[in-house]
This record gives C-alpha cells, structure tokens and sequence, in this order.
C-alpha cells in the first residue's frame, strides 16, 4: 500500500493530547488552508484503534509476565512471608530481570531490519507474535510444580524469556511506526465542522493524537500486573503466568483478522547494509557522509578522467537523497540520551518490588504496587494535557519537546532521592532495621513495620516522568525520522532502554543491605545531570544551527575540491 509523506515536526505548538472529539473535523475539504482558522485534529481511522489494541494486548502480556518476575525469581517456594519459585535472591533476580529488559529493547534493531528490508511491518508483527506465544507458553509450563520438582523451572524461565524478548522486539520495532501509518491526509486543509465553524485539519496535531492514543492504550495494558499479581497470591505463578497467554492470543487473533486492512511502506532491500556501507566511507574520509554521495564521487571521477581508482565507490547502489535521510537519521538520534533515564526507570519493576517485599503490606502482594505508576498516568496525562500546558502557553510559555524530557529526567531523578529515603525509614525501622527479613532476624518471618504505602509517591513521580520524557522521546523520535528509516530510528530509541538496562546492571553490586540507598541516589544524580545535558545539546544546537549553515556549505564545496584534487593527484 502506499505511504502517507512525511510527517512534518509535529513540535511545540501543540499540546501532549489531541483536541476532544468535538474538535474533531469529520466533513470534507473545502479550500486550501488560512492561518486564521483555528486548528483541530482529524478523526482517527479504524486501522489506527486495531494497531493500539494489538499493542495493548502485547503490553498486558509484557508487564503482567513483569509483575510477579521478581518475586517469582527472588523467593523460594517455601519462603515465609513472600512465597517465590526459584529463589536466587534480589540481586541476581534483578540480574535477570534487567538482562530480559535488555534483551527485549536490543532485539527492536533485529525486527526493524527484517521489517525494512524482508516482510514489512505487518508480516513481522506476525511472525513476532507466533515467537511471543511460543516464550509465554514456555514460561507458564516452566513455573509447574512438576518442573519445579525437576529442576528445570531456572532453564526454562531463561528460555522463555529469550523467546519472549525476540517477539517483543518485532512487535515494539514496527508496531509505534504502523499507528502513525495509518492517516494518510493531507499536512494541512480547511474543513468545516458539523457546527459550522471552518477549521484547519493539522497533521502534527493528528499525529500527536495517534501517539497519544498509542500511550494511552499501553497503559490500560500496563494494568496486566493489578491482575496477575493477585492472582499469584491467591492460585500461584503457574495461573498468574496463564492469563497473559490468554489476552496476549486476544491481539493475535485482531491482527490475523485484520492484516489486509493497514497502511505500511513496502520492505525496501538492504537499508541497513547500504547505511553500513556509506558509514564505513565516511569513516575512512574523518565521518563525512558527504564523501558517500554518489554525485560527488561522479563529480570527482569526471574531474580526473578516470575511475581506475574510484571503482570501488563510484558506483554506489543508492541516491544523493540516501545520504540526507541517514543525516536526518543521524540527527534524530541526539535524543538517546535516554539510556540513564531508563535505569532508573526500570527500578519500579525491580527494587521498587523488592523494597516493597521488606515493609508492611496489610494483606495486598508486595508487586502489585507498581499498578500505582499506571492509575497515575490515566490520572495526570488529561489533567497535564488539558489545564497545565493550556495555562502554560496563555502566559507565552510554549511547551517545547526539549522542555518536557528534561522535565521529566527531573521527575524521575527526584523518585529515586525519594525511594532513597524510603530505603532510609525502612532501615530506621524494627523489627531488623539495616538487614530487613533477614533469616537470623525472627526467620525473616516479619517485614519491617513502616507502611508499603511510603512508596507511593515515588510511583507518582515515576509517572510524571513517564508522561513528559516518554511520549516526548517516541513523538520526536517518529517526527525526526526519515520516512524510509522509521523502523530503524524507532528501533534504535527502543535500545535506549536496553542500554539503561544494561547501566542498571553495573550498580547491582549495591542491591544488597544496607547498600541500597547508594543504588537510588546514584540513579537520582544521574538523572539530574543527565537532563541538564540534553536540554544544553537541544537548545544549544537549535541555536547555533543558523550560524553554522554557511560554514557547512563551506565545508560541503571543501569536500568536492578535496575529492577533485584526490582524483587529479591519483591520475597524475
């Protein structure tokens, strides 16, 4: 099917949200456009909710596979307080955990490939959900007390995870950039609303919309853990890892049902191994890609009369415009500074269960308080969306992407000073202060008494965080891209995570008593310092981009010369 044109920088006009639905244009065109009429979004094709479902369900599956992982690998079967299955112990279930992270966000990069260049969006989407089932059924057979009692619950928990992580990264890789897909309209036109009023149907605006929808969505699937953690404490693991197979199969079926139905570019042959190619070039002429464009190397070769020497690269199998999309690509990418934020972000998955496992629950599990971060995001999204930017930008302050991630590096550094503090009361607390439900202390049959509710407001800022950084991050990611490239710049956001993960696992020599609060201050600092840092590399490039266009088109006649006077000196 054909591709909707670029989108444009769906940037700091609009708001977190689309328009409510009656500000939706739903008549047809009438004119070209004026920029005194008011802008809306457009309605949301069908293809776009289908695409959201399917996601929603992977992301059920997901997390409600997370939500009993760290206690199910943490605690053994016959613990007193926290029954588990396997029983390594916090830190290396969050080992596991954080290595399945990494794995599940590296993997992004393989199913961009395969989408781009083999089976397109779609096919993969498929072909990665088969993968996803085979992992969730291997995981709930693995948790059997028949395999339990054979001793193969460990292997079969590591293999479940590798296949579920090879499923996760075909889905997550290709399934943000089909959504956007989905509207083919116009960038701007002017329509009239069934109450008369002329408007001016914007396609940022209807792209923000898509995205914020996508989230949406992701979040009702992120509920996954409010239910199979208690089912865990009232049937066990086996069950609770069941019901995931279950609606996981839900969106399966959806996509099965409607593949002929969606928008997606065509796979396009050798993306990835020709964007390999033309970086090498680069590298061998000190990275100027410019040295990769076919017209310069022609340029050059008919300069000096011959191509003896140029043969290896005169005949490049791309375009000029291969090169300006790998620049686009290049440039959108001067957002993975995320890999900090997602180390800490990945704590609530983690140690935050963890924490949670040494305090009073009053009769709850200990991991369904992560639920907490998701009823949070439903909360503060439409009350940031609809009162907090709307004020903001009547007083002339605009909403910048820029403005939003750095914001929410504050709030997600400022959760983990708060979870140090939480660590803090926990070890002030008896009835084992510093070494909480250790074994010598009552049998480690009595938590420390403070409240598991202490925690709350860490998931709280968690949430913030998530709503400023991570719908920002993805919307400026899929604007950025070029369209040829979307799967792979999407891909490559996703491994920002997996990158965090793997930063997460370098201070897992602190998930021990009384180390902890090390762990989270660590994160909290950071973080901090890592949002000063893209905000300086945001603004500071947005700002000196004009006064350095001349000297790059300085720089970009510098290259031919240089390639003219190579090819003279090689004739010579």
């Amino acid at each position: 099917m054909s591709t909707p044109e670029p989108v444009s920088d769906a940037s700091e006009r609009t708001p977190l949200l689309s328009p409510s639905s009656d500000e939706t244009a739903d008549d047809g065109v009438i004119s070209p456009p004026t920029d005194s009429l008011r802008r809306v979004a457009d309605s949301l094709p069908l293809s776009v909710w289908l695409v959201a479902t399917i996601e929603m369900c992977e992301r059920f599956a997901f997390f409600g596979t997370m939500g009993p992982m760290q206690n199910y690998i943490q605690n053994p079967r016959d613990d007193p307080l926290r029954p588990g299955g396997i029983g390594l112990g916090q830190a290396y279930a969050t080992m596991v955990n954080q290595g399945f992270l990494l794995w599940c966000y590296i993997t992004p990069v393989l199913g961009a490939v395969v989408a781009e260049q083999y089976f397109g969006r779609v096919k993969t989407i498929i072909y990665s959900s088969t993968i996803y089932i085979c992992g969730l059924t291997m995981l709930f057979m693995s948790s059997l007390p028949i395999a339990q009692d054979l001793g193969v619950s460990l292997a079969g928990l590591l293999s479940a995870l590798f296949f579920i992580g090879i499923g996760a990264g075909g889905i997550k890789a290709n399934v943000s950039s089909l959504i956007a897909e989905q509207y083919a309209g116009p960038n701007e036109a002017k329509r009239v609303l069934n109450s008369g009023e002329e408007v001016i149907v914007d396609r940022a605006l209807t792209i923000e919309r898509i995205f914020s929808t996508f989230y949406l969505f992701i979040s009702i699937g992120s509920f996954g853990p409010l239910l199979t953690t208690t089912i865990e404490q009232k049937h066990g693991f086996s069950a609770a890892f069941a019901l995931p197979i279950l609606v996981f199969l839900l969106g399966f079926i959806v996509i099965l049902s409607s593949k002929n139905q969606y928008i997606t570019r065509p796979p396009e042959s050798s993306i990835v191994f020709n964007a390999c190619h033309a970086f090498w070039i680069a590298l061998k002429h000190k990275g100027n890609l410019d040295y990769a464009r076919p017209s310069y190397l022609a340029e050059a070769a008919s300069a000096s009369g011959s191509r003896s020497e140029l043969e290896p690269e005169s005949n490049l199998p791309w375009p000029d415009t291969f090169i300006d999309d790998l620049k686009t690509a290049l440039s959108s990418c001067k957002i993975f500074l995320y890999p900090i934020y997602w180390a800490a972000y990945t704590q609530f998955v983690t140690n935050f269960v963890s924490q949670a496992a040494t305090m009073k629950t009053h009769g709850i599990p200990n991991d369904i308080m992560p639920n907490i971060d998701t009823f949070s995001v439903l909360l503060l999204l439409p009350l940031i969306d609809r009162v907090i930017f709307p004020f903001l930008r009547r007083h002339g302050l605009p909403v910048r992407h820029i403005d939003r991630i750095t914001l929410g590096f504050i709030l997600i550094g400022t959760s983990m000073l708060y979870a140090t503090f939480v660590q803090r009361a926990i070890y002030a607390s008896p009835p084992c202060y510093n070494h909480p439900r250790a074994p010598d202390c009552l049998g480690g049959k009595v938590p420390n008494q403070i409240s598991i509710f202490v925690q709350a407001p860490a998931y709280i800022l968690v949430a913030g965080s998530e709503i400023l950084a991570s719908v920002a991050g993805i919307e400026y990611a899929y604007t950025k891209a070029p369209v040829s490239m979307k799967s792979l710049v999407m891909a490559g956001y996703l491994s920002a995570t997996s990158v965090g993960a793997l930063l997460a696992m370098t201070v897992s020599p602190l998930t021990v008593d009384p180390l902890l609060p090390w762990l989270y201050v660590t994160l909290g600092l950071e973080n901090f310092l890592a949002g000063g840092v893209l905000w300086f590399v945001f603004v500071g490039y947005d700002e000196i981009k004009n006064e350095h266009k001349n000297v790059e088109d300085d720089s970009s006649r510098h290259a031919i010369s240089s390639l003219n006077h190579d090819a003279n000196f090689q004739t010579l």
